[in-house]
């Protein structure tokens, strides 16, 4: 019978997914002995995770519960496979995307500030904010409060299955879409990443959602972001090394962009790190995907992976083919 180590957290009206031609092995953080396991699904939390790994002997195949595996290939070794939750998050992660872009053109972080403060009459403040960050000092009555995102260029960096949903979630604001991908697609028209730098200037919120690959690591630097028109919106939910943190932080103290950040480099942020205290910013602790359904899309797609691995199907979502 195959032997599928699960993290010991998981609520047991999970496992009712699983196949029944398994045997279930509980797994914690504090495993203190080897343990002989086919199959590995490890904690969402990578340190739980590592900690645990030492103890398995026999591991053939790692099934994740979360999209992003980067850090797993290094830890277990290339003779084992390891899969993917591949589109576990889109609904949740398309929904933060959705939410952030309208939380900063809504300005909600300066109304928070002001609803904290208790003065009504700081809502005139937002105008000048207006002015300051997209360089518009004309005079404009009644005077700006927000900004509007219908009309606006937004620039997806990633056409994954999440971009797919950002882009399904978008439709009803009638924005105008760029798509870029690692290779040129047609119908609908993506770029490749190479024609990034040009794509750039055009747009007033860019949108990452790629995978951490060496090839991603500062896709957006200082460059990019002087290519960026003035008070254009970053918002990553990718990953955080996609974008240089130290250039990120300048373009964001001199008014160049803002930015909403899921994800950061380095991760997590330390308390004293300069990012926190940035103007035009507004930061989640990597929770985007961090749903009640969380659990349970996670385990559905690793269910459905032992199925067909059980029967000698391919399996979907491999990220890593054992050699």
């Amino acid at each position: 019978m195959l032997r599928v180590a699960y993290p010991s957290t998981l609520s047991p009206e999970l496992l009712r997914d699983f196949p029944s031609e398994i045997e279930l092995i509980p797994v914690s953080e504090k495993l203190d002995h080897d343990l002989d396991v086919d199959v590995w699904i490890p904690d969402p939390y990578t340190m739980r995770a590592v900690r645990a790994w030492p103890h398995l002997r026999g591991v053939k195949l790692v099934i994740s519960m979360l999209a992003g595996t980067e850090w797993i290939p290094p830890l277990v070794g290339p003779h084992v496979t390891v899969c993917n939750a591949h589109g576990a998050h889109n609904i949740a992660t398309a929904e933060w995307t959705i939410a952030a872009i309208f939380a900063m053109l809504k300005y909600f972080p300066l109304y928070l500030d002001i609803q904290r403060s208790g003065i009504w009459k700081r809502r005139f403040e937002a105008g000048g904010c207006y002015a300051k960050i997209t360089g518009d000092t004309r005079p404009i009555y009644p005077p700006v409060m927000l900004e509007e995102l219908a009309g606006k260029t937004v620039l997806l960096v990633g056409y994954g299955a999440i971009g797919k949903e950002i882009e399904r979630m978008l439709a009803p604001f009638r924005v105008e879409l760029l798509r870029v991908a690692r290779t040129a697609r047609t119908a609908p028209m993506v770029y490749p990443v190479s024609e990034l730098d040009i794509l750039l200037p055009q747009a007033e919120v860019v949108v990452l959602i790629v995978p951490s690959t060496a090839e991603s690591r500062w896709l957006i630097d200082a460059p990019q972001l002087a290519l960026m028109q003035q008070g254009a919106l970053l918002v990553n939910a990718a990953r955080g090394p996609v974008v240089n943190t130290d250039a990120l932080v300048e373009a964001l103290r001199t008014g160049r962009v803002r930015a909403a950040l899921d994800v950061t480099d380095p991760e997590p942020l330390p308390e004293d790190h300069p990012l926190w205290s940035c103007p035009n910013l507004l930061i989640t602790p990597h929770i985007a995907a961090s749903s009640p359904q969380f659990a349970a899309n996670g385990v559905r797609i690793a269910a459905e992976e032992l199925r067909r691995y059980i029967n000698g199907e391919p399996l979907r979502n491999v990220v890593q083919a054992a050699i």
